[in-house]
């Protein structure tokens, strides 16, 4: 069952298009990644779909329902973590993942029981009391993970997750993500890392130019050389 579905997406930027006729799907189970070079198209891809930038051309489904026609029913389903988490710095760090368990309307006991869970895995418990501005920028990242866990979305969708991450959060962060998919959910992120992509993903997108160049499995898209030879290959095609 497709998660996300996205089909024949186009997005402007004025007089200039961004995002040229893509379409892809996420199934229940999946992680995929979207990789390409800087200004390729990843993060409009991704703001496309999480409904932060409006596109002109397209469909966007997340479990079967229209991001166009029932926005909140989608976004509901999902979390986001943008590559630059934009969180309330004046708060504690437990105050936010309150605040967001609220929007959400996660129960007492379940928001307990994650931000227990999750903090104690990144080692952030002892940090929660403290102002969001005396964090460091992984400090952030892993709160902004924890918040993205809390409500148990079916779609999680991350511009570039591991950046800032020490390398003992970058391995907790892919068993968090392996443990969602094992339980139903999806996973769409995009990532400069390509081996985290190569070993983590079920399937990899590459984009160049606002196109899908290619999208498949890791065996459909790399075959017999790595993912970065491949990578490297296509992006010196004209």
């Amino acid at each position: 069952m497709a998660m996300l579905e996205v089909k024949d997406l186009n997005v402007y930027y004025g007089m200039i298009q961004a995002i040229k006729g893509i379409s892809f799907e996420v199934n229940q189970g999946e992680v995929i990644a979207l990789i390409g070079a800087n200004g390729a198209g990843k993060t409009t891809t991704l703001k496309s779909v999480v409904g932060i930038l409006k596109f002109d051309a397209g469909e966007i489904y997340i479990d079967g329902e229209s991001v166009q026609a029932a926005p909140l029913v989608c976004k509901k389903k999902i979390a986001y973590i943008p590559d630059n988490p934009d969180l309330y710095e004046f708060m504690s760090g437990i105050k936010y993942l309150n605040f967001i368990a609220d929007v959400y309307g996660v129960g007492a006991n379940q928001r307990q029981e994650k931000i227990r869970k999750y903090a104690d895995l990144f080692e952030i418990t002892a940090d929660l009391a403290q102002p969001i501005a005396a964090y460091s920028h992984g400090m952030k990242q892993k709160l902004a993970i924890i918040s993205a866990w809390l409500h148990d979305p079916k779609l999680i969708i991350m511009d570039e997750p591991f950046v800032g991450l020490d390398p003992k959060a970058a391995h907790i962060l892919k068993g968090m993500m392996r443990e969602l998919c094992d339980e139903g959910g999806a996973i769409f992120f995009s990532t400069h890392v390509l081996e985290v992509a190569e070993k983590l993903c079920d399937k990899v997108a590459i984009i160049k130019g606002g196109k899908l160049i290619r999208c498949g499995t890791m065996e459909e898209v790399k075959g017999d050389d790595s993912l970065e030879d491949v990578f490297l290959e296509l992006e010196a095609e004209v």
